[in-house]
């Protein structure tokens, strides 16, 4: 991996990671490789694409995932086997934040402070 995109990973700078050249370019490959298609809707018999109509009427949002997160493995973050291209519910539930968004918030007071 270049030096100056490990950098920015390791430095927390991620949204210039995000934004080179070289992530875009891989991550164009890894759409074209599951075919524009969520790779996990895929597994279970459904097609998922950014033409899917979600729950809301609006297009399904897609996203490419790193199966290992970047923060903790920098050294994947161009390897094309640690990306799987997702709808935004699969991104959620396979970075666990599905389970974050249906908790309820906690009681404060009776005025929600």
């Amino acid at each position: 991996m270049n030096e100056k995109l490990l950098n920015y990973i390791l430095s927390g700078q991620l949204m210039k990671f995000y934004k080179s050249k070289e992530w875009k370019q891989l991550r164009l490959e890894a759409m074209k490789r599951a075919n524009y298609e969520c790779e996990h809707c895929k597994r279970n018999g459904k097609v998922t694409t950014r033409n899917t109509i979600n729950k809301y009427g609006r297009n399904t949002k897609m996203d490419v995932n790193h199966i290992k997160p970047v923060r903790r493995f920098p050294h994947l973050a161009l390897e094309i086997d640690n990306l799987e291209y997702l709808c935004v519910d699969c991104h959620n539930k396979a970075d666990g934040k599905d389970e974050m968004i249906k908790k309820e918030p906690k009681f404060v007071n009776e005025e929600r402070w």
